[in-house]
């Protein structure tokens, strides 16, 4: 996952606004020369043009590109509404001289130590600073991810806003009064929001062969990691720590030269409790990157991207029918955005695991103990790390502000498909690897945990 860094910002406090002017306020000469330094058709417009400058930006496919409307809206997600305790003196963010604001920002939004990671491949804007000795550090919880690069002048942070989809932001790692934290749209969207994506911004978590500098070996494969993923493509570029059996990966391990050929010995990505060998981990929190926080983080970025998808595409058929009144392709066009969701959400795909998996950072028992539990005590956040990542196979991103901000046809048909599958009624192989054991359990648990998908199957 990169998260991008770059100064062009759009500030969340009232008094910082002020602070940046749009493009039109600007002396002809400086918006020209400004202007004249955006890299893609977006550039500096996303973040300092007014409206009318983005109304009509269009995406190669034709109909207007989702950017625009991403650029121009308001978030509203859990960094704006810290930014709002900031502002107003419920929060004081208290400035670190080691490592500056990030033992506060993860303490403010409750986001556990034990989840770091780190990250050799220099694929984020700050890659001159990245390197197999100088690892990127990234933190995660269900709603936000924060990347620290020791010495570096900013925080990066992503969260994934309800109405939105990913949002980027970055706090600069100087001492202030009351910390801001800046949005950034054009570098990040660059990489977060492309073709691919259909021009919707979403969550990067890649696989990489690196080189003993950290850089991407030129032409060589690359892959995104979900928990679809076969383990022998995970983590290139990544440290990892933990035992993972008789299963490897790509972690730990580099390219020894640009002449080499693309493989890698999977022996090299053998089990690693302690990273001493490899990285000096004193400038971070934990000496650990921690395999079980890797696997959470490939499953919840995947399945957060989709709930995005679902959530502009849900709302791009409903919009055009409203500006048609044609409903034909309506349900068709629904079903098409929730279908690959509503089976990610049942691990459709998961590579099953051939060894137990086990952490060292303590994040396994920390993330189990997230959630509401129905009366038998059982969690949809409960690992098993046995067989599979998960005990009971539906994922916890279905409590997310992000699942329940999704238009209600789009909940309506992902609740009809749940209640299809999880009753028998759906007896296609496409959902075979779910026994009637865990379709009962996973049915119990959201009738007592989930109060909308109660009330809906209350109504059926």
């Amino acid at each position: 996952m990169a998260l991008g860094q770059q100064h062009r910002f759009t500030p969340h406090s009232q008094s910082a606004a002020r602070t940046i002017p749009a493009v039109t306020e600007m002396s002809p000469s400086v918006a020209q020369w400004l202007l004249g330094r955006a890299r893609i058709v977006i550039g500096l417009a996303l973040a300092l043009a007014p409206a009318a400058g983005l109304a009509f930006l269009s995406s190669a496919e034709g109909g207007e590109d989702p950017r625009s409307a991403y650029a121009l809206a308001t978030p509203n997600n859990v960094i704006t509404r810290l930014q709002s305790r900031i502002d107003t003196g419920q929060t004081a963010l208290a400035y670190d001289s080691k490592r500056g604001y990030l033992p506060a920002v993860l303490k403010a939004l409750h986001i556990p130590v034990s989840s770091q990671m780190l990250v050799f491949s220099k694929t984020s804007v700050q890659k001159e600073l990245i390197s197999p000795h100088t690892p990127r550090a990234l933190y995660f919880d269900a709603n936000a991810y924060i990347g620290y690069l020791p010495n570096a002048r900013s925080l990066e942070v992503a969260v994934l806003d309800p109405r939105l989809g990913p949002v980027y932001y970055v706090l600069l790692q100087k001492p202030q009064e009351r910390p801001l934290f800046f949005r950034t749209v054009e570098a990040c969207l660059e990489c977060h929001a492309t073709r691919i994506s259909h021009y919707i911004p979403e969550h990067l978590m890649r696989s990489v062969f690196a080189n003993t500098e950290g850089e991407l070996v030129p032409n060589a494969k690359s892959f995104v990691t979900t928990d679809a993923s076969p383990m022998v493509e995970r983590w290139g570029g990544w440290y990892v720590t933990g035992r993972r059996g008789s299963q490897r990966h790509m972690g730990n391990s580099f390219i020894e030269k640009p002449g080499d050929t693309v493989t890698k010995n999977p022996e090299q990505g053998a089990t690693v409790t302690d990273l001493h060998r490899l990285v000096d981990t004193s400038p971070y929190l934990t000496p650990h990157s921690d395999i079980v926080a890797l696997m959470v983080l490939g499953h919840q970025t995947h399945l957060q991207n989709l709930i995005t998808q679902a959530f502009y595409q849900t709302k791009a058929a409903l919009e055009q029918e409203k500006a048609s009144h044609y409903v034909h392709d309506t349900p068709h066009r629904i079903k098409e955005a929730c279908e690959p969701l509503i089976r990610a959400m049942l691990f459709q795909n998961e590579t099953p695991l051939k060894s137990p998996i086990f952490g060292a950072s303590g994040f396994a028992e920390q993330f189990s103990a997230h959630g509401p539990h129905d009366r038998k005590n059982r969690s949809l956040w409960q690992l098993d790390l046995k067989r599979r990542l998960f005990h009971y196979p539906c994922s916890y991103t279905i409590y997310s502000e992000a699942f329940d901000a999704l238009p209600d046809p789009a909940k309506d048909y992902l609740y009809r498909r749940l209640w299809e599958v999880l009753s028998g009624r759906d007896r296609g192989k496409e959902f075979a690897h779910l026994s009637a054991s865990d379709r009962r359990a996973i049915w119990e648990i959201l009738l007592e945990t989930k109060p909308a998908f109660a009330a809906w199957a209350a109504r059926r």
